[in-house]
C-alpha cells in the first residue's frame, strides 16, 4: 500500500510537470529570424538608429535614413531574400495567432503586471503604461505569446523586464493591426504586426525584432537588437519533453518492480 501511494504521488507530479510544460509554443520565424527590421511597404528612419541584424522590405522597395542610421547586417530591398523572409513571417504570424489563449487580459493595462510563461490574449487593443515583468520561472527559454486583436501601444518610458530567467527572443507580440512604441520605451521581444510598426524617439527593442507584414516600419533614434547581438544570446533548449517522458517511463519501471517485490 505504501509503494502504491508513493507511485501515485510520483505520477501526479509528472502530470503536473507536463501541464506546466504545455504552455506557449516557441514561434519559428524561419529566415525572418535574421532580420531585426522587416517591412511590407517602406522602412524610414530619422536620426542615429542602430539596427543589429538584417533590414528588409518586400513587396515595397523604399529604405530611407540609412545613413545616418547604421545596419550591422545586410539591407534587402525588394529582393528574393526579403520575399522569403516575408513569407516566413506570415507563417509565424499565423502560428502565433493560432495558439490557444490561456489568460484573457482584454481591457487590462499590462503595466504593473507580473506574468508567467504562457499565451495571453487581448480581444482588441493592448496598452503598456509603466513596466510589465515577465517571470521566466528559472527557464531561460520561457515562451510568452501575446495575441492582440488590434493595436499595441506603449506609453513613454514604459518597459518590459525579466526576472528568474527568460529573454526577449522567446517573447512574441502578435499584433492584429499596428504597434506603436512611445518615446524612451525599453521593449523586449518580437513584434509581429499585420500592418505597421512605429518606434518613436529613443524607443528600443532589446533581444527582439520589428517585423511588419504589410505596412511600414518607422524609426527615430532607436536601437533594435536581434537575439545573437551582444547580451542577447539564447540558451540552448534542453529538451524538456523528452526528459519528462523518460522520467515517466523510469517511474513506471521502478513502481512495477517495487510492487512485484512487495508481492513476493
Amino acid at each position: 500500500m505504501k509503494v502504491r501511494s508513493i507511485c501515485l504521488v510520483v505520477l501526479s507530479f509528472w502530470v503536473l510537470s507536463v501541464s506546466a510544460y504545455a504552455t506557449g509554443i516557441n514561434v519559428n520565424l524561419g529566415t525572418a529570424e535574421a532580420f531585426a527590421v522587416l517591412a511590407g511597404s517602406t522602412v524610414t528612419n530619422t536620426g542615429f538608429t542602430n539596427v543589429y541584424g538584417n533590414l528588409g522590405v518586400w513587396p515595397g522597395s523604399a529604405v530611407t535614413g540609412f545613413p545616418p542610421g547604421i545596419v550591422t547586417g545586410t539591407i534587402h530591398a525588394n529582393d528574393a531574400v526579403a520575399l522569403q523572409a516575408q513569407s516566413d513571417l506570415t507563417a509565424a504570424y499565423i502560428f502565433a495567432a493560432g495558439q490557444g489563449c490561456e489568460i484573457d487580459l482584454t481591457g487590462q493595462d499590462l503595466g504593473g503586471l507580473t506574468l508567467n510563461p504562457g499565451v495571453y490574449c487581448f480581444g482588441s487593443s493592448a496598452q503598456l503604461t509603466g513596466t510589465v515583468t515577465l517571470n521566466g520561472q528559472g527557464d531561460p527559454n520561457a515562451v510568452f505569446v501575446f495575441q492582440i486583436g488590434s493595436t499595441l501601444t506603449t506609453a513613454s518610458s514604459s518597459s518590459v523586464v525579466f526576472i528568474n530567467g527568460g529573454q526577449g527572443d522567446s517573447v512574441f507580440w502578435q499584433v492584429g493591426s499596428s504597434a506603436t512604441l512611445g518615446t524612451t520605451t525599453e521593449f523586449a521581444g518580437n513584434i509581429l504586426a499585420f500592418t505597421s510598426i512605429t518606434l518613436n524617439t529613443d524607443a528600443n527593442i532589446h533581444c527582439g525584432r520589428a517585423l511588419a507584414r504589410n505596412g511600414a516600419v518607422t524609426m527615430d533614434d532607436n536601437d533594435v537588437s536581434i537575439d545573437d547581438s551582444p547580451g542577447c544570446q539564447a540558451v540552448p533548449e534542453p529538451g524538456t519533453a523528452p526528459l519528462l517522458g523518460m522520467g515517466f517511463l523510469l517511474s513506471l519501471i521502478v513502481c512495477g518492480w517495487q510492487s512485484r517485490k512487495q508481492a513476493t
